[in-house]
């Protein structure tokens, strides 16, 4: 269990923190911002959305750059991500931020992804995240970033940045899983 390792799990330990601070009615009261309030609870769940989503950034430094890179890493790196990203979205649906729809494909996309990579390690293969799933998961962290502080700054001048990095986030990220598939489908192909 090496440093990028301890981070990455760091990152899965901060989801069920996150979820607590979105899903609890805390009253911590809100911020003001011209017409618009952030509740408290919200600014506190995408910072913490963020602190957490930058260890992902952290962890990959410091592996590549001390040579650390381990199967175990490839394999709860993206895992981590996926946690995290499909968290936020699902609390972002059911705090009315987020389309439901646009959370199902995504979500979706990273189902199957997940179940192409068990099925290469069932075959002794570890798939490492593409280049890609990195812009990705980058992507879908902005979005989410910018919904949970409800489009702050932009909301100012009346531009959807949130909703629009959102429905990037769907079209990457579906393009992402159909390059992933096409690129790693013998491993469902070989597969006994």
């Amino acid at each position: 269990m090496n440093l990028p390792n301890k981070i990455t799990l760091s990152r899965i330990f901060l989801i069920p923190i996150f979820i607590i601070l979105m899903s609890v009615p805390f009253d911590w009261g809100t911020f003001q911002m011209e017409e618009r309030e952030l509740p408290v609870a919200h600014l506190a769940g995408a910072l913490l959305f963020i602190i957490a989503s930058t260890t992902d950034w952290i962890d990959g430094y410091i592996a590549r750059k001390y040579n650390l890179v381990t199967n175990l890493g490839k394999f709860l790196d993206p895992l981590a991500d996926k946690l995290l990203v499909s968290a936020a979205l699902i609390l972002l649906v059911e705090i009315g931020l987020a389309p439901a729809w646009i959370v199902i494909l995504i979500i979706s996309r990273e189902f199957a992804v997940t179940g192409l990579r068990l099925v290469a390690a069932g075959e002794g293969s570890v798939l490492a995240a593409s280049q890609m799933g990195k812009l990705k998961t980058w992507i879908q962290i902005i979005a989410i970033s910018l919904l949970l502080l409800h489009n702050w700054p932009f909301a100012f001048i009346g531009f959807p940045l949130g909703m629009i990095a959102l429905y990037l986030a769907l079209l990457i990220t579906v393009y992402s899983g159909y390059d992933y598939f096409k690129k790693n489908w013998h491993v469902m192909r070989d597969s006994k």
